[in-house]
């Protein structure tokens, strides 16, 4: 019934195509008057474009011709001219929604339909792609269609300085990578001059290779960090004890989750070895987290498969696109594990001062839309999490790549043996041969190996990528063999040489099948392009980490009945479904995972929200002066909810604390006659107090004269922000740390994580009002330096704060902190801590001393 219903009215996708084939139509009706245009008058379309939507005219209205001016363009500049499909492609991006687009079918050229329709309405469009080399191809490449029509193309690369960005941002269409984009974002919103902040707004982005970047490197966030003080010498330590540690009498390893859990044994184990009479004493925490850590980097991280030693340093692979990834670095100790373990210079631990996942970034967009070859396999993630459907584009020519079944075999080494028996084969036909593995230690290996056979080969991994666009530009000639770790990203189209359509094309062979299907398609597509014949087929073994990790019983089961030996391979279509069925399951353990990191970076992102847009408006205002009385006018509300109380009487209030509050944060002193203390009600002492808080305020201003009290109150404002943000962020890391550890006591974690870390942010924002108004207070200039007012240093974050949100607790608990501090020579680190957190003073105040 249900194949009957889809016969009739087609399925959902190809309703979406038909919808759209009238205005393919449309925009085919103006190509021959078009044509006839010279240069000059083809230029001219921008500017009427751009005077019909100022008077009104919709986008939509304008997209038949604006598409057939890029067409014609691209026709002369590149000697490209669009397929239909590819306008089905750009109207798809234009409507914001994920374009499915097979390898070779010119997404890139896609693009530029839309890029060119958007920037007309005034707002930059950013084109987003996977790694530098691309961005720089793609903006020479296609720039000159945007350029030939008057608009200003832009390329943001990672060595460029804040005046390069800020000239390329200025740009109608700005090329650069996901990573590129993500940072500029947060250094602007740790700015503390105008002139710093680089980025425009945020109002449609292309995304290339879509899946790569919004769902493989979703799992990582961006973060910006600074130095902090601890020790690195308790990571060398550490790592000596893990060596000593076995698995199974010490502890349990957990391979699918990447965890390591210690058993009793294994703790008392550990006790012995480091002297200590319990690893789960408070003091010991910090032991217990580097050993789980020592013991993952031991154990689950492999050289040259998650990460490469270059040059004494520890660098990471990317394991979606086997790039390396330069400059990032594991977090929670791990990365400074995995130095000790490799016996190269330990980094210091870093402390976030800024950080946001990649999905949060991305919807900061008004409009998104995205590209690749393979993203349907995950159409419900981007749905539910960045709200964008994906339309399947059919290729402008059938596909005729043969797909044979999967081989699968007992051991991985039969496996090898039958790649290589494969390889030697193809290779005396003729064809070209792409070999995909899954880690830089598999194409080493795989190497080695034709080496032997005599076969002349490329390797393109991680450790060679200088040479990626060469090494796949002659991928497709006679007898070619490339072995290549994970194909995604390349951006680089494998063209087939002369007569080798004739002899079958390229076949494509992958060592293994990835947790993702996408990854394999990818693979596969390489082979098939524009009509050209191809072929590819995987080679498995029980050993992979795929079926030993997450095989089914059902594989397993399937094996024993056929009797299965060492050297004989099973090829059924039925392995294949099954072996599928437990990428699905991966997938969707994946996507469990990226969804409870944006579940967490839900509440990070309301306070960044809120911390980054009041920000702005610090830096944009010339006069901040109503806001700063706004915080004094909070202040001193918040520091009478402390002291004062309206169930007793006025005589009876904290008066000896509110005096001495007073004093410390205004530098007054208050008094007031004990004859009139009777008659005073809260909101009457508040406006006693704030007329003499606003008139110290204006001497202070004549002091200063009002140019430059607007300066001090801004660095003012930016400097205590920044510290109050930066340790709110740490805050926030530990909290989210132990977290987990509520659901034992019946309580779940994320709820839990939501509401004390709602609660930090209102005792943050008390914190920071009150701290602005003491510094504005108490202030000195020297009168021969005025210059060094506004020379800030840009690397810090400094937010601002929203007034509406008071919880005047934390001034109550900062007032006792700073008491307990003053008295700690009195305190034992072992007493309970002053402040009345309820924790021992070393783990509360005294924990940085």
């Amino acid at each position: 019934m249900f194949e009957l219903v889809k016969k009739i009215f087609g399925n959902s996708n190809e309703r979406e195509l038909k919808k759209l084939q009238p205005i393919v139509d449309k925009i085919n009706s103006y190509e021959p008057n078009i044509s006839k245009l010279n240069d000059g008058e083809l230029k001219d379309k921008t500017a009427e474009f751009k005077e019909r939507l100022n008077k009104g005219e919709a986008l939509d209205n304008i997209l038949p011709e604006a598409f057939a001016v890029v067409r014609e363009v691209a026709k002369r500049v590149t000697k490209m001219r669009p397929f239909d499909v590819q306008l089905v492609g750009g109207m798809v991006l234009h409507q914001g929604k994920i374009a499915e687009m097979a390898t070779g079918e010119g997404k890139t050229l896609v693009a530029t339909m839309p890029a060119y329709l958007n920037a007309l309405s005034g707002s930059n469009v950013h084109i987003v792609t996977v790694n530098d080399y691309l961005a720089k191809r793609d903006r020479y490449w296609m720039g000159t269609i945007y350029e030939f029509l008057g608009l200003k193309v832009g390329l943001i690369q990672h060595d460029m300085n804040i005046d390069e960005r800020k000239k390329a941002y200025e740009a109608a269409i700005v090329y650069g990578t996901n990573n590129e984009f993500g940072f500029d974002y947060l250094r602007d919103n740790m700015a503390i001059r105008l002139e710093d902040v680089v980025q425009k707004g945020y109002h449609f982005a292309i995304v290339d290779e879509v899946d790569s970047i919004l769902i493989d490197e979703a799992r990582t966030p961006l973060i910006i960090s600074g130095p902090s003080e601890e020790s690195t010498k308790i990571y060398e330590q550490i790592n000596r004890i893990a060596t000593r540690l076995q698995e199974d009498t010490d502890y349990k390893l957990y391979e699918k989750e990447k965890t390591v859990a210690l058993i009793e044994e294994g703790v008392t184990h550990i006790e012995g070895l480091l002297q200590i009479n319990n690893l789960y004493d408070e003091n010991n925490m910090n032991i217990q987290h580097h050993i789980i850590q020592a013991l993952k980097a031991q154990r689950l991280f492999k050289k040259d498969v998650d990460y490469i030693v270059k040059n004494g340093e520890v660098i990471i692979v990317d394991e979606f696109t086997g790039r390396l990834m330069f400059g990032r670095r594991y977090s929670d100790g791990l990365h400074q594990a995995i130095e000790a373990k490799e016996g190269v210079v330990i980094a210091g631990e870093n402390q976030t001062l800024a950080t946001i996942t990649f999905q949060n970034y991305f919807r900061l967009y008004k409009k998104l839309a995205g590209m690749t070859g393979t993203a349907k396999t995950e159409e419900e993630e981007f749905i539910h999490i960045y709200n964008l459907p994906v339309v399947v584009i059919p290729p402008n020519r059938r596909l005729i790549r043969y797909n044979y079944s999967d081989i699968i075999y007992k051991t991985e080494r039969e496996k090898f043996k039958a790649v290589i028996r494969e390889i030697v084969e193809i290779h005396n036909l003729g064809r070209p041969i792409l070999v995909g593995t899954v880690s830089i230690d598999k194409s080493e290996r795989l190497s080695k190996l034709l080496k032997k056979e005599n076969i002349e080969h490329n390797v393109l991994n991680a450790k060679n990528h200088e040479r990626e666009a060469e090494i796949v530009a002659q991928a497709g000639q006679e007898r070619r063999v490339t072995i290549s770790t994970n194909m995604a990203g390349r951006g680089t189209d494998i063209v087939l040489g002369k007569g080798l359509a004739e002899l079958g094309g390229l076949h494509v062979i992958g060592t293994e099948r990835h947790e993702s299907r996408r990854i394999d398609n990818q693979l596969r597509g390489r082979s098939g392009r524009q009509g050209d014949p191809g072929s590819s087929r995987f080679f498995l073994s029980l050993e992979d980490d795929l079926m030993r990790l997450f095989g089914s019983d059902r594989i397993s089961g399937i094996m024993e009945k056929l009797g299965m030996q060492e050297d004989i391979p099973i090829e059924h279509p039925l392995i294949t479904k099954s072996i599928e069925s437990a990428q699905k399951r991966v997938e969707g353990r994946n996507f469990e995972i990226r969804k409870q990191l944006l579940d967490f970076d839900n509440e990070m992102e309301y306070q960044r929200k809120v911390i980054y847009e009041q920000r702005r408006m610090v830096l944009e205002s010339k006069d901040i002066k109503k806001y700063i009385l706004e915080m004094v006018k909070d202040t001193v509300e918040n520091i009478l909810k402390n002291y004062t109380n309206k169930e007793i009487y006025p005589e009876e209030w904290d008066w000896s604390g509110l005096k001495e509050h007073i004093d410390q944060i205004f530098s007054f002193s208050l008094a007031i006659p004990k004859e009139e203390i009777p008659k005073l009600s809260i909101s009457k002492l508040q406006d006693i107090l704030n007329e003499k808080a606003f008139k110290i305020y204006e001497l202070r201003e004549n002091e200063f004269t009002s140019p430059l009290m607007r300066q001090i109150e801004t660095m003012i404002v930016l400097r205590v922000v920044d510290r109050e943000w930066k340790d709110n962020l740490r805050r926030l890391d530990e909290l989210k740390q132990g977290i987990g550890l509520r659901a034992y006591g019946q309580k779940d974690p994320l709820m839990e994580y939501h509401f004390e870390a709602h609660n930090m942010f209102q005792d943050m924002v008390n914190s920071i009002k009150e701290e602005v108004v003491k510094f504005i207070y108490k202030v000195r200039i020297k009168k021969e330096e005025p210059r060094g007012i506004s020379q800030v240093r840009r690397e810090r974050p400094a937010p601002m704060v929203s007034n509406s949100i008071k919880n005047p607790s934390f001034i109550k608990r900062e007032k006792l902190q700073e008491e307990g501090r003053e008295k700690k020579k009195k305190i034992g680190r072992n007493d309970p801590c002053p402040c009345g957190s309820g924790l021992k003073y070393k783990y509360c105040c005294g924990k940085n001393e």
